[in-house]
């Protein structure tokens, strides 16, 4: 297979061409090697107001399915009209709040699907090739203190706020920052936020393009932070700091299993992209180590090569983690029990939606997908499709 091979479980490895009319056939070939599922099987969509968005054209297979892969139904259109959308967190009347990257707006879109409307500017967003307003995430008492926490870059830094919407969704205002200090820079911001099942919030960091950055223990760049809803540090986080791991290049996705495990998705390099699983105080390799390339650091559950991947959001679903994926434009999942895959990663919606930058699980079980085609600034080279960007619902059995 050339420079392609299979190298242990979990871990996916591709050669490093460019692309053109050979990767393309190496690709076609790794599919039919993992049974890949670019089709979905129908699925009933309750609450739905929308028809299931038309797929690009695909081939039917009748290959049977790699072990662990899960059968999806037809994705069905949520929201669209988006302008670089972000970040999506659901609220209690299972309506979901979005960021847009660009605009520092916060949107909000009904449960049932329908037109997004704007409910305020986060102040103080400095747009950068990669950096604005990115993740955003509810408070699990969001009912009584309307309160949603963003991550924004600055002008000089990027922080963490804790943002208080108005009962009428028509208005936002910043009530506190709860972490700044995050070095600022283009690229690599990170920028996922996730509430853990410990009830603090959990906090993905870029090295800023300094690599060094990952392995410096004052820094807060390169790592996965965890910080209670109130900005404290936790009293058993790692050192009485609100570092949680270290030596990530890029993080933007951030999951949690049943068992309370916390995973991460990180952007590599040129080589490997790379998810973890998170343990506090360990060092993930970053910039000695590249997924599997190297020896320092933590060994991450599985790697996929850039090409393939480049990924963003996550979310845990049906006995797996999915993870959106830029460069890769699909939605990979990677069965996993606690700390280890059980199987390798399996490429879904393969080139059919484009770039998908954000995964949550809705209050029914669902998978949202934010598409991220219309971000012209990072990842280049993506046409937006008619109506993009776009939400899109997509009912997940473990089969």
């Amino acid at each position: 297979m050339s420079a392609a091979a299979t190298t242990a479980p979990g871990r996916l490895v591709r050669r490093l061409d460019p692309p053109s009319l050979g990767t393309t056939a190496l690709v076609a070939a790794l599919a039919l090697g993992l049974g890949a599922c670019s089709t979905t099987a129908p699925d009933a969509v309750p609450g739905a107001s929308a028809s299931p968005v038309a797929p690009a054209s695909t081939a039917p297979s009748d290959r049977p399915a790699p072990a662990g892969a899960a059968v999806l139904g037809d994705p069905v259109e949520i929201a669209s009209g988006l302008e670089a959308p972000w970040g999506l967190t659901f609220l209690p009347d299972g309506s979901a709040l979005v960021s847009e990257r660009i605009s520092g707006q916060i949107l909000r879109v009904p449960a049932s699907g329908g037109d997004p409307r704007t409910v305020g500017v986060v102040p103080g967003v400095e747009v950068s090739s990669e950096g604005g307003l990115l993740g955003i995430v509810a408070s699990p008492e969001f009912e009584t203190d309307r309160t949603v926490y963003a991550s924004v870059s600055g002008s000089d830094e990027n922080r963490v706020l804790a943002l208080t919407v108005d009962e009428g969704f028509r208005s936002l205002t910043v009530d506190r920052t709860l972490l700044d200090g995050i070095r600022t820079a283009d690229r690599h911001h990170g920028g996922r936020l996730a509430l853990g099942p410990d009830g603090h919030l959990w906090i993905g960091t870029g090295d800023a393009f300094e690599p060094a950055n990952a392995a410096a223990d004052r820094s807060l760049n390169g790592k996965i932070l965890r910080i209670a809803v109130d900005g404290s540090i936790p009293g058993d986080n790692p050192a009485d700091s609100p570092i949680w791991s270290s030596g990530h290049r890029n993080v933007q996705g951030i999951a949690f299993g049943p068992d309370g495990t916390p995973y991460a998705s990180e952007l590599g390099h040129r080589t490997w992209d790379e998810v973890n699983a998170l343990r506090p105080g360990r060092d993930y390799g970053w910039p000695q180590t590249e997924g599997i390339a190297g020896d320092t650091g933590e060994p991450p559950i599985a790697t996929i090569h850039p090409d393939d991947a480049s990924p963003s959001g996550m979310a845990f679903a049906a006995g797996s983690l999915w993870i959106g994926a830029l460069g890769g434009q699909r939605l990979w999942q990677l069965p996993v029990d606690g700390p280890r895959a059980t199987a390798d990663p399996i490429p879904h919606l393969v080139g059919t939606y484009g770039r998908i930058r954000t995964v949550e699980v809705a209050p029914d079980g669902a998978l949202w997908l934010v598409t991220s085609n219309t971000d012209r600034a990072t990842w280049g080279g993506t046409e937006p499709r008619p109506g993009d960007d776009r939400i899109l619902r997509v009912a997940v059995d473990a089969g």
